[in-house]
């Protein structure tokens, strides 16, 4: 299991991935490459928490709270009546 949790709330268990590589051609940031068979965390400090590489990953290796992150301040934003977008990405 490899974890960011200083920097957001993404978790990846190598161990389930089948090297798909959905996750690598869904994900906004780059996050994730592949590595011969297997995806590879790589970039967890660019996870935006958008949620896309969770709800694409059919064996359930990847993990994240959608919606707590810049993708969530991102569409708050947007909002009429918001000014900025703010997160704790620091």
């Amino acid at each position: 299991m490899l974890n960011a949790y200083e920097v957001n709330t993404l978790v990846y268990y190598p161990e389930l991935c089948n090297g798909c590589a959905v996750c690598v051609a869904v994900c906004p940031h780059a996050v994730f490459e592949m590595d011969g068979r297997l995806a590879r965390l790589t970039n967890a400090q660019a996870c935006m928490e958008c949620g896309a590489c969770q709800l694409n990953c059919v064996t359930e290796a990847i993990t994240v709270e959608s919606g707590v992150g810049c993708a969530s301040a991102m569409i708050r934003a947007a909002l009429p009546g918001r000014k900025e977008a703010t997160c704790d990405c620091g």
